[in-house]
C-alpha cells in the first residue's frame, strides 16, 4: 500500500477508514519494532507512540526505515514546536498533542505532517478546528461518554472526532454510533502485563477486535464522507 497515492490527507483517511488509532506509552524503548509490527499485523496503519518514550527520535528513525510508507507514525504527547519538528524529521507523519497548542499545529503543517489536537470542551474543540487541527482527540472521553460525541457533532458537523481515554471493548461501538470517526487509547491496545503473559500476539488480537467492532458498528451508518 503506497500511502502517497491517497487523494487526501492520508493520516486522516487511514485513521477514519480503519477507525482505530492505537497509542503506545512505555517507560523505556523496549522492542518497539516488535510491538509496532504486532499492531500493524492487526490492521493498524496509524500508530501513536508518545514522545516521553526514552530514545523516541532514534526509534522513529528505525521504525520509519522498517515500515517505509506502509505505516504512519504519530508522535504523541507533543507539547512544543521543537519536539514536533524533531519528531517529523525523524519520520513521524502525525503530531498528536493532548492539549490545544497553536504553535504545535502550525509546526506540524509547516513540515507536512497531520495534526491531531487534544480537546474536551465545546470551546476547545472550536479553537482546535479554527487553529487548523486535522482531527480532534476528545480526552478524557470517559467523562463525557459516547453521547457527548453526538452533542459535539450537532454543533460542529464537520469536526473529525477521535475519543481517547476510557474506550473499551464494551463501549467502543457506542462511541462510533454516536459520531466518533475513530477510537484511540493506550492500555486497551498495549498492556505490558498482558504482553508478558501472552506475547505480542495479544496486541494483534486486540487491534483486530477493535477494528471488527468499529466495522460492525458502522454497518447501518452512512458511509464516511
Amino acid at each position: 500500500m503506497d500511502l502517497r497515492a491517497r487523494p487526501e490527507n492520508e493520516a486522516v483517511y487511514l485513521t477514519r477508514s480503519i477507525g482505530v488509532l492505537p497509542a503506545m506509552k512505555i517507560k523505556d524503548g523496549g522492542d518497539l519494532v516488535t510491538y509496532v509490527r504486532a499492531m500493524y499485523e492487526g490492521g493498524a496503519r496509524v500508530i501513536e507512540i508518545t514522545t516521553t518514550t526514552p530514545g523516541i527520535f532514534e526509534a522513529f528513525e528505525t521504525l520509519h526505515g522498517e515500515f517505509k510508507d506502509e505505516l504512519l507514525l504519530a508522535a504523541g504527547t507533543t507539547l512544543d514546536a521543537t519536539t514536533a519538528r524533531l519528531a517529523i524529521l525523524a519520520g513521524a507523519r502525525v503530531i498528536v498533542s493532548p492539549a490545544l497548542k497553536p504553535e504545535v499545529i502550525a509546526t506540524a503543517h509547516r513540515y507536512g505532517a497531520a495534526m491531531f489536537c487534544g480537546a474536551f470542551t465545546a470551546t476547545e474543540v472550536l479553537d482546535a478546528m479554527e487553529a487548523g487541527a486535522d482531527m480532534v482527540k476528545i480526552f478524557p472521553a470517559t467523562l463525557g461518554g459516547p453521547k457527548y460525541m453526538t452533542n459535539l457533532k450537532m454543533v460542529y458537523p464537520g469536526v473529525k472526532l477521535c475519543p481517547s481515554g476510557g474506550i473499551s471493548l464494551e463501549n467502543a461501538a457506542e462511541f462510533i454510533r454516536c459520531g466518533a470517526d475513530a477510537i484511540s487509547g493506550n492500555r486497551n491496545f498495549f498492556d505490558m502485563r498482558e504482553i508478558e503473559a501472552h506475547g505480542p500476539r495479544w496486541i494483534t488480537e486486540q487491534i483486530e477486535k477493535y477494528i471488527g467492532i468499529v466495522a460492525e458498528a458502522r454497518r447501518d451508518l452512512p458511509e464516511l464522507p
